[in-house]
């Protein structure tokens, strides 16, 4: 498939169509049918963390980048009025697909047509803006975050999951070069984590929450805790061996989930791989 730069949906089909990326296309949400996926999406671990972090009293939400709806789903599922945000009006990636959802489901969330940049919606309108994957494709990450203060009333909370990292910028043609699709459409960018947090600041916004690649199944789904563990304690098998490492692994729950967390950490602050996801949670002060 050498054709460059076709459309998102073209990208996403073409993705489906391949029988070596089919757990990729699961693992995104991109498979039919439409409904099983966005519920999978509901119940994996990746969700379920992210509700953690959100106000423990439901209200208005807007899904930014909503794609194809699926965490616009997750959120009217779990009792959030939604605006959904999406400027695509694909029946596969865009508000098609979201409309379809919306009218299986019939749960209560509303199209909405635009971009980030530029949200059709009044000022203080949200309880809550979420957005998974959508601050690394801002082409202005900093009228991005100046829209979101807006629309969030005071006390309200941003959150924006699975953002694609650098640590320089010679590293981004790195990241996009390993990209299944960006070969193909032309989508795809990441950005340093001080301009992530400058734009959010430079806005008004307070962050309070940076979750690193490690610290988060956000971040690492669909990846395994088991996998997590065998890459974070990888530094001490090599010191002390597999049969010493695994007795710690096997230690007091306290004094493993100390170890365990510290190894994490570790494992973040080390890992410069060009792209890594990182999630981040900000408050609009009162």
């Amino acid at each position: 498939m050498n054709d460059p730069l076709i459309t998102w949906e073209e990208a996403v089909l073409w993705l489906r169509s391949q029988p070596d990326q089919q757990e990729l296309t699961r693992a995104c949400y991109y498979d039919d049918p439409l409904i099983e996926a966005a519920e999978r999406f509901a119940q994996s671990a990746e969700w379920l963390a992210t509700l953690a972090l959100f106000p423990q009293k439901t209200g208005s939400a807007l899904d930014l980048g909503a794609g194809r709806g699926v965490s616009s789903y997750a959120l009217a599922k779990a009792g959030w009025r939604v605006d959904a945000l999406e400027p695509d009006t694909s029946a596969i990636v865009g508000r098609g697909a979201i409309q379809q959802l919306t009218d299986e489901s019939k749960l209560p969330i509303t199209l909405l047509d635009g971009f980030a940049e530029k949200i059709p919606s009044e000022n203080a309108r949200y309880d809550l803006v979420y957005g998974r994957q959508v601050m690394h494709h801002a082409h202005n990450l900093q009228i991005m975050c100046n829209e979101i203060f807006r629309v969030l009333k005071p006390g309200g909370v941003f959150i924006a999951t699975r953002e694609h990292v650098i640590s320089k910028q010679e590293d981004l043609p790195v990241f996009l070069a390993s990209h299944a699709l960006h070969h193909l459409y032309g989508g795809e960018n990441a950005y340093l984590l001080n301009q992530y947090l400058d734009a959010m600041r430079s806005s008004g916004l307070r962050v309070q929450k940076i979750l690193r690649q490690y610290d988060s199944v956000i971040n690492y789904f669909p990846t395994s805790e088991e996998q997590i563990c065998d890459i974070v304690f990888a530094p001490i098998r090599r010191i002390l061996g597999g049969k010493l490492t695994q007795a710690l692994m096997k230690s007091a729950l306290a004094e493993k989930m100390k170890l365990e967390a510290a190894m994490r950490s570790r494992a973040s602050s080390r890992d410069e791989t060009p792209g890594r996801l990182y999630s981040f949670l900000a408050i609009k002060p009162e």
